[in-house]
């Protein structure tokens, strides 16, 4: 990623939305935190972030949660994994930043979307999704997806769908499903950032995955040996959480707040300070 690029070059009369993907672990805490105001300082106007790993890579604490919010993040999505940390349940149902998939059951903990306000006063509704192709069985992605867009009141035009999901095919199937009606459809969950951020052709941003927040000298941000050695032994370990190589990842879009539709969109990788 160009930095400069992402520093000086924010389209006119638009708002930067940044997106971090999965947060992992205290590493992924760590350096998240540190640079939300960096991002604040180079025009971001919005940062949500996936924290489905934060918990020693599994979930979200409260105290985890209360961090995120202090350190400047706006909104917050999760996952397959939303549920690890019963604690977090109150904080779902009574907090108005933080979401749960909207295709889970009804009465699951939580809120189907949230709508944050910008300092610069726009409004951003931020809506999960859990994906369906190698995931936990889950209600249509599809179906809860268009009683949202009905429910979100009409003048907040930006709109905004994390996709946390396993299969690329998944993904890109929602994003064209949903192409000129969200400014953007980024997916989360397999901790790679892919290379196929674009601005389809109704001017939705997409990209397949965002990437990893935390330790990238490890396996998903977990050790290395212990996988290794479970692989190739079946032999049971634990898998801690890495702490080498800390980084960012994270896609940037630019969105015109008057048709809800994107400008730009980029990735963006940011390495901790350190070894």
């Amino acid at each position: 990623m160009n930095h400069d690029y992402f520093l000086s070059d924010k389209r006119q009369n638009s708002v930067r939305i940044v997106h971090v993907g999965d947060v992992v672990g205290k590493p992924g805490m760590t350096v998240v935190c540190s640079l939300i105001s960096k991002l604040r300082d180079a025009g971001c106007d919005a940062v949500i972030v996936n924290a489905e790993n934060a918990a020693e890579g599994t979930g979200l604490t409260v105290k985890q949660y209360e961090q995120l919010c202090s350190a400047g993040v706006d909104a917050i999505t999760l996952g397959d994994h939303i549920y690890k940390k019963r604690e977090i349940q109150e904080v779902l149902w009574t907090r108005n930043n933080i979401v749960k998939p909207a295709n889970f059951p009804a009465k699951a903990p939580g809120k189907t979307f949230c709508i944050v306000e910008t300092k610069s006063g726009y409004s951003i509704a931020v809506v999960s999704l859990l994906g369906r192709v190698f995931m936990r069985p889950v209600n249509c992605p599809f179906e809860a997806i268009e009683k949202i867009l009905d429910q979100i009141p009409p003048e907040v035009r930006i709109r905004w769908v994390d996709l946390h999901a396993e299969a690329t095919s998944d993904k890109q199937t929602m994003g064209y499903f949903l192409d000129g009606r969200v400014s953007a459809v980024l997916g989360t969950h397999t901790h790679v950032a892919t290379a196929d951020e674009q601005i389809l052709a109704g001017g939705t941003a997409f990209q397949c995955d965002i990437g990893m927040t935390g330790a990238y000298k490890s396996i998903l941000g977990r050790e290395i040996q212990p996988i290794l050695k479970t692989t190739l032994t079946f032999d049971p370990n634990t898998f801690h959480v890495a702490t080498e190589d800390v980084r960012l990842a994270a896609t940037w879009v630019d969105v015109d707040p008057q048709t809800g539709l994107a400008k730009a969109i980029g990735r963006l990788q940011w390495k901790a300070i350190g070894p």
